[in-house]
């Protein structure tokens, strides 16, 4: 059996019950920290409270050499873990079909998504958000990628959010800033209203809205960011950028959009 454990969002707690207890059932435990971190633990602290030994693999040791992970799940009960949830956004569906392909059984234990976190602390309806995009760090001259601004005009001209996940370069530590991404996509976008969402999980996660340019100037703190580029605005969803975010009245739109 080969169980995919989402971790959650922010630290060893953060992990459902059910995946706690498939956990502690496992003969060997799996993890990748690449496409995302919990960044408010460690892999030790992670052990401890688990009790159990994790063997780190880096994306080469997912993507490209997955054997020992699906040996493990032939011969015994094998979980693999990943922050967040691991079919949304550190998607792991290609391990999950070479485990079928072998004849292996698999199941998914679900954690709290990013992309929940976001609509959740904003206070933006869900299935008003669109397509999310992900920003890239520069690279020498270029800027923007513009399938990024594609994807965030699209989801205007139809009204709906966009979530922009921010990137993060694992083996350097490094990971983008929501004033660094305001601060990009207002040379695209101009003055145009954005969401910073910041630790969303920890204890005290930072929402902060206001106009790209204004959130540039900001300074959120610690990983892992988000930024939020509203489309039109629910009366509720407007209230809630105000009261949760401050966002600032100018840039709310018109009352009665939505």
């Amino acid at each position: 059996m080969l169980t995919f454990v989402g971790l959650g969002l922010y630290d060893e707690r953060s992990i459902t019950v059910e995946g706690r207890e498939a956990i502690a059932e496992a003969d060997r435990v799996f993890a990748e920290f690449y496409t995302s971190r919990l960044v408010g633990t460690t892999v030790e602290d992670v052990e401890e409270f688990h009790d159990t030994t994790i063997e780190v693999r880096d994306r080469e040791g997912v993507e490209q050499d997955p054997e020992p992970i699906l040996e493990a799940a032939e011969t015994g009960e094998a979980v693999f873990c990943t922050a967040g949830d691991t079919m949304i956004s550190t998607t792991h569906v290609d391990l999950r079909l070479r485990a079928h392909e072998r004849g292996i059984e698999t199941r998914i234990v679900h954690g709290t998504t990013a992309a929940a976190a976001a609509a959740s602390l904003t206070g933006l309806q869900n299935y008003r958000f669109g397509k999310a995009t992900t920003l890239p760090f520069p690279y020498g001259s270029m800027g923007v990628p513009g399938s990024v601004v594609e994807t965030i005009e699209a989801n205007a001209e139809r009204g709906l959010h966009t979530l922009v996940f921010l990137d993060i370069k694992r083996a350097e530590d490094r990971y983008m800033t929501a004033s660094t991404a305001a601060g990009l996509l207002a040379e695209e976008l101009g003055d145009r209203l954005g969401v910073a969402v910041c630790r969303a999980g920890s204890p005290e996660p930072v929402v902060v809205a206001d106009g790209l340019p204004a959130l540039a100037e900001r300074e959120f703190g610690d990983p892992l960011h988000m930024l939020v580029l509203p489309g039109d605005l629910h009366h509720v969803e407007r209230e809630a950028l105000a009261a949760l975010a401050g966002a600032p009245e100018r840039l709310l739109g018109d009352e009665r959009a939505g």
